[in-house]
Parts: structure tokens; C-alpha cells; sequence
């Protein structure tokens, strides 16, 4: 299927390194903002709408029919500006499952099937509707508008300056803004550990398309994995790079972040 291609433009957040706002989640928010609903609930960055191309380029660089798919959002989403960490996992659940046991660490060690326990406790306790991000969500995040295999470019060498990996994180993991953010604002996108998405996995992108997170899900399908971790060599960091694991299971670099639908103006 064709699909009608546009560039979205590079959103630098002017907020960076500030406090969060704290406000609920609604039609006043604008792309780059940051925002807090709790003490201890996730800072979350507004995503603009838009459109980026996904995949591998190099898969699509042939002199054949095959045309390189989109993701495109008609309206902003927000999504959680870092992992979620090990003391806001305890402060909903009470229990620390992670190996690299610190306050400031993202959580890991997390089976799909706690994580939705988790973020069923949190709506609870806030009022609020997280969840986790679809795979296209996480894709046009990751990307923030670059349409190459990394958000800063195709350069793997400048791999080091966004993300914690088998090269530079000692093989432990890393408290959130320790690196650079890409042009959203979003901090360990690829890197520090791998993030569930809510998303049965599929075997090509025709299956993550269009972004659907209302979309019944099958209940003990794989789920997909993003982002890569601090064990793993730079293809695997790609924004395209797609893993999976069944909900049941987890491993001890892999954990999450949230996202959050936006109310729109009537």
C-alpha cells in the first residue's frame, strides 16, 4: 500500500532539566511539555502529531516495488520522559523485583503480565488512564522525527552520547538524563534496558500498522520488546530493531515506560 509521506519538524524542549508541570492530562497541553500527575508518578513528555517513516532504510534501498512504511499520528500522545524507575515501581507495588537494586535505576526484571498489574494499581490510585505504548507508538517516539536508524542519524559511533550500552555501561544500568535526550525529549529510548510494549508481536511491520492500542489484544501472545539494553551492540539499539517475549516471562535487563492518550478540544 502507498503511503503518502511527510516530514514532521525537530521539537528542541526549552524545558529540559526543569521540574515537571504538575497538571492533568488534557487539551491544553502542547507538544515538548512536560508534565507530572503525582509525586511518584512518571514524568510524561507530550509527543507531537505527525508522520515518520519506519524500518530498516537499507531493507527499502532497492530498485523494487517495496516501499518503505509510515507511522503517522493526527494527534498528540504523551509518553514517559525515562524508564520507570525501581522507587516508583515500589511505591504502587510495594516490592522491588530488579537485580541492580537502586531508588533511581529503571525497574527490570518485569513480566508483562505485572507490569498491567502495576499500571492497573496506579489508574487506581490516580485517577488516571496509563498504559503502556504500542509499537508504533514507541517507534515515532524513539525516532523523534528522523526518519534513520538512529534519532541523532545512521552514525553508530555517536551511539555513546544517547545511550547506555555493551560499549560504555559497565553492564549495570543507569539512573534516567544521564545522557542526551533525542529531540522530543525523551531520555533512554534506545539502551539502559528493554521496554514492553503492549503489542502482540508480528512478524513484519504491516502487522504494527495502523496504531490500534484500543484494539483487543490476544491474552499469552508474544509481546514486543524495544530499545535494546545495556548488554547489547548498537544494532540492536536501532529505532527499527524489534524483539519479543511471552507475558509470563521477563529477563534481567528489561523493563518500561508509560504512555498516555490526550484529550482533544471538543
Amino acid at each position: 500500500m502507498t503511503a503518502k509521506y511527510y516530514a514532521i519538524g525537530v521539537f528542541l524542549l526549552a524545558t529540559l532539566g526543569t521540574a515537571a508541570i504538575t497538571r492533568a492530562q488534557g487539551s491544553d497541553l502542547a507538544p515538548g511539555e512536560i508534565f507530572q500527575d503525582c509525586t511518584h508518578c512518571p514524568e510524561m513528555v507530550v509527543v507531537p502529531a505527525g508522520s515518520v517513516k519506519a524500518g530498516n532504510p537499507k531493507d527499502y534501498d532497492r530498485d523494487d516495488d517495496q516501499e518503505r512504511p509510515s507511522i503517522s499520528f493526527n494527534r498528540p500522545f504523551a509518553i514517559g520522559r525515562f524508564e520507570l524507575t525501581q522507587a516508583q515501581w515500589e511505591d504502587v507495588m510495594g516490592s522491588n523485583p530488579s537485580h541492580n537494586k537502586n531508588p533511581a535505576l529503571p525497574v527490570e526484571k518485569v513480566k508483562f503480565v505485572d507490569v498491567l498489574e502495576f499500571i492497573s494499581r496506579l489508574n487506581a490510585k490516580t485517577g488516571k488512564q496509563y498504559r503502556l505504548p504500542t509499537e508504533a507508538e514507541w517507534e515515532y517516539a524513539a525516532r523523534a522525527g528522523s526518519n534513520a536508524a538512529y534519532s541523532f542519524g545512521e552514525d553508530a559511533g555517536e551511539l555513546g552520547k544517547y545511550a547506555w550500552f555493551e560499549s560504555n555501561s559497565g553492564e549495570t544500568t543507569h539512573p534516567g538524563g544521564k545522557l542526551r535526550p533525542n529531540a522530543f525529549g525523551l531520555y533512554d529510548m534506545p539502551g539502559n534496558v528493554w521496554e514492553w510494549t503492549n503489542d502482540c508481536y508480528g512478524s513484519s511491520y504491516a502487522t504494527m500498522l495502523p496504531a490500534d492500542f484500543a484494539k483487543e489484544r490476544e491474552a499469552h501472545c508474544y509481546r514486543v520488546i524495544r530499545g535494546g539494553s545495556i548488554f547489547n551492540f548498537p544494532k540492536y539499539l536501532t529505532a527499527f530493531h524489534r524483539a519479543s517475549l511471552t507475558p509470563v516471562n521477563f529477563n534481567a535487563n528489561l523493563g518500561f515506560r508509560l504512555a498516555l492518550s490526550l484529550r482533544t478540544a471538543p
